[in-house]
């Protein structure tokens, strides 16, 4: 595991994923926590990574924010993010604050999707009760049958992304007999000049 940069180290084995993982490469676990740290975790899928000119970047997936997971945020920016890719045998730990996109990448992502893929969103009441699925399809037909002829929704000002900002990147490899490697990234430094640290764990 060389280099010094963990967004190129992330690239690096992203790119390995991307040519041996079959099904959603970029999926990771995404962790919240309530005001009290009750926490919950769930899959979502990276969306946009990279650093900043500060140094810091992030990493961005996108949401309803009226969700379990958008209210948690909203409660408490704290999260935590994990790569695993099983036939590859590596994890990546990222932790740090979470902050919203600006509106105008939430339009370009949103409007980026499928057709389907918007009016799905756009129809769900995410996380919330559901007196039964055919209520669902029947706003999805309606909201179809609204929008088809312009093939784009409106974007709906609740659904929006969200980037973490990795304060800790932690890479894991897994190695014969338990004897893993382990290399931590943190951020430390004034907010003007903030720079990468790293070190050897113990597995």
């Amino acid at each position: 595991m060389s280099g010094a940069d963990p967004y190129a180290l992330f690239d690096a084995w992203f790119g390995l994923a991307q040519g041996s993982e079959p099904n959603d490469p970029n999926a990771m676990a995404l962790a919240t926590a309530t005001s009290v740290g009750m926490p919950s975790v769930r899959m979502v899928l990276l969306k946009g990574h990279g650093p900043s000119e500060s140094g810091a970047g992030g990493f961005t997936f996108f949401t309803n924010a009226h969700s379990r997971k958008g209210e948690e945020i909203r409660a408490n920016c704290q999260a935590a993010l994990l790569f695993h890719w099983k036939s590859l045998r590596r994890q990546i730990r990222i932790e740090g604050p979470l902050t919203e996109v600006t509106p105008q990448r939430a339009d370009a992502y949103f409007h980026s999707r499928p057709f389907k893929s918007q009016v799905g969103s756009a129809a769900s009441d995410q996380s919330r009760p559901m007196p039964d699925r055919q209520s669902y399809l029947d706003r999805v037909a309606a909201l179809t049958a609204q929008y088809e002829a312009a093939g784009a929704v409106p974007r709906p000002a609740h659904w929006t992304g969200f980037t973490l900002a990795p304060q800790r990147i932690e890479f894991w490899m897994d190695r014969d007999n338990r004897l893993h490697d382990r290399r931590l990234f943190t951020l430390e430094g004034a907010a003007d000049a903030l720079k990468w640290t790293d070190t050897l764990l113990y597995p």
